[in-house]
């Protein structure tokens, strides 16, 4: 039986006040305004297979006795969720649209990652490229864990390849890390998936889909998904989960009208 994830939500909150018509059509070729009679995309994402975690022996690794108070510990065992799905359902998939040149506004947004009790929370989120002007407010990561040394470590993943987009020491409580201008880096051709490591703590991992537009969303535990505000037309929707995988499908989307899209990942 699979324990309860220890995960929590990506807080978005405002960030620098920039126009998201005008700044974001610049740097990722998307117009943000008013979409009249938009329709919607929802639906769930299943996996068909087994959750899967692995076993990670904490007792040569740095902080054991603090990092072994984790509520997916028993003792020094700590397990790790890689694909949490319950009845089929599968959470930490993000669904979006791809390759939409315009919609509703893209105001910019912060997401916030915590370090926290060994862990990285949330494990699953979206990033986005820093915009022409943006000095801060994009991605922040705050060490929550009193007395413990954490090492944000950002790369931008292709295949194999891992590119280093930044490493932050945060030697203490409360220490935070604004990586808005490392994240200028990304290129909207190549850059898809954004991976989070500790180098103190290598297990502690976290995993981000790189979007170039305001129509995403991460699953729940009950994989369900909706993508409002959507003008009408065919376009590609994907859901895509680190270790699950990727699909992909056509949906004709109707003014004023819900196009129903349920993925299965196997």
């Amino acid at each position: 039986m699979i324990k309860k994830v220890f995960t929590g939500a990506v807080v978005l909150t405002a960030a620098v006040a920039l126009t998201a018509s005008t700044s974001f059509a610049a740097k990722y070729k998307y117009e943000g305004g008013a979409v009249a009679n938009g329709g919607s995309v929802s639906g769930v994402v299943s996996f068909a297979g087994k959750p899967q975690t692995i076993k990670k022996d904490l007792a040569k690794e740095k902080n054991k006795e603090f990092c072994s108070k984790h509520p997916m510990n028993e003792g020094l065992i700590r397990t790790i969720e890689k694909i949490s799905s319950k009845d089929g359902k599968l959470a930490g998939a993000v669904v979006f649209i791809k390759d939409l040149a315009k919609g509703k506004e893209w105001k910019p947004e912060t997401v916030k990652i915590d370090f926290k009790a060994c862990d990285i929370v949330p494990r699953v989120f979206t990033v986005r490229k820093t915009n022409k002007g943006e000095k801060e407010g994009n991605l922040i990561i705050t060490n929550q864990d009193t007395d413990t040394l954490h090492n944000p470590h950002g790369y931008d993943v292709a295949g194999a390849n891992r590119k280093t987009l930044f490493n932050k020491p945060l030697p203490s409580v409360g220490a935070a890390a604004d990586v808005t201008k490392n994240l200028k880096r990304l290129k909207k051709k190549k850059s898809k998936h954004f991976f989070l490591q500790c180098d103190q703590h290598n297990f502690m991992e976290a995993d981000g889909r790189i979007v170039w537009n305001p129509y995403f969303q991460v699953t729940g535990a009950d994989g369900a998904f909706s993508l409002k505000d959507v003008p009408a037309g065919k376009y590609k929707v994907v859901a895509w989960h680190p270790y699950a995988g990727e699909v992909t499908q056509e949906v004709t989307v109707a003014g004023g009208a819900d196009a129903k899209a349920d993925f299965s990942i196997k």
